[in-house]
């Protein structure tokens, strides 16, 4: 199993159904040392806002998420869904755990 660190659009249970054809369950944690940004992405029917994780100066800076349990092939379908706006990285969160996150590209 791969851990996927969400702090956004795919916390939505909607979005979980779309892309995995299921709801997950996951577990609060944080990552420390970052921030988010403001980000607008053209879809279909036009420009859409969202958020993207960036580095911070400031390490105590925290982004409050849920880490998901998946599947490598649950994690390549996240990759398709995903813009080239943002790329897939491991971090370490605050619980000690390692995860995947996107983040700005």
């Amino acid at each position: 199993m791969e851990q996927l660190f969400s702090y956004g659009t795919l916390r939505s249970k909607e979005i979980q159904r779309q892309i995995f054809n299921k709801v997950l369950t996951g577990t609060p944690d944080q990552l420390l040392g970052h921030k988010l940004k403001s980000l607008q992405i053209e879809e279909e029917f036009g420009m859409a806002d969202y958020v993207v994780v960036v580095p911070s100066q400031d390490p105590t800076d925290i982004i409050h998420g849920v880490v998901f349990n998946i599947s490598p092939a649950d994690l390549a379908k996240v990759d398709l869904f995903e813009s080239n706006a943002y790329k897939r990285v491991q971090v370490i969160l605050n619980s000690g755990n390692v995860a995947w996150i996107y983040m700005e590209n």
